[in-house]
């Protein structure tokens, strides 16, 4: 079987980008406020929705439930469209980690994968590629992540196979991951973040900048 080469590629994106910079979660429910503060708008201007949230409630179940929803609707609006569903998302997540986990999320990451898995997705926004990311971001299972970004380079390099469930697709992205995850968390997260920045900047969905791209010469899918 021929090895993977994704340690050099991820050597060369290194080399290329930087290492990319850490978005600030930290816990489990930062992650889930940070997914659910902004919706489709660039990483800048979800920086901006999620530290006036975590300013004005503490990225805290009381802080949350505390505010007026005049207040959360001015908080939600900062991150894009349909404001009116964002507090709505932001009230049930509070109550959630409340009523469901004594308000103590980060106690059900130690649970067994499958257990932590499902209890994080009970949250809005949060699918497999999310409960994934929360999971290896707070360092309590070393499990491959990816965001669509970073799917699309591993697409188009061969090592991972579209299909048409984008489910499927990210069953593959992270099966081609999965071999390395004995290196941990941080060699995952960096891999995660590599991906991610490099399916931003030059690999984009349309018109990519395949003459720019370090990879080019090992990619089937560079014009």
């Amino acid at each position: 079987m021929k090895a993977s080469p994704v340690l050099e590629w991820l050597d060369a994106l290194e080399e290329q980008h930087g290492r990319p910079r850490r978005l600030p979660p930290r816990s489990a429910l930062d992650w889930i406020l940070w997914e659910n503060a902004a919706y489709l708008v660039p990483d800048a201007r979800r920086r901006k929705a999620y530290a006036a949230l975590d300013e004005a409630t503490g990225l805290r179940p009381a802080g949350i439930l505390g505010l007026s929803r005049e207040r959360l609707r001015e908080l939600a609006a900062l991150g894009g469209m349909m404001p009116e569903r964002r507090v709505e998302k932001l009230l049930s997540i509070a109550e959630t980690v409340n009523d469901a986990f004594g308000g103590d999320l980060d106690s059900a990451l130690e649970l067994p994968l499958a257990k932590a898995r499902r209890a994080v997705k009970k949250f809005p926004g949060i699918g497999d590629p999310g409960a994934d990311k929360i999971l290896l971001f707070t360092g309590t299972h070393a499990l491959p992540a990816l965001d669509s970004n970073g799917l699309r380079v591993l697409v188009r390099l061969g090592l991972a196979a579209e299909a048409k469930s984008y489910s499927t697709t990210y069953r593959s992205g992270t099966a081609a991951l999965a071999p390395h995850a004995e290196l941990g968390c941080k060699w995952l997260m960096r891999a995660h973040d590599l991906l991610r920045a490099h399916g931003q900047s030059l690999c984009k969905h349309k018109a990519p900048v395949c003459a720019a791209c370090s990879l080019a010469d090992d990619c089937p899918s560079a014009s």
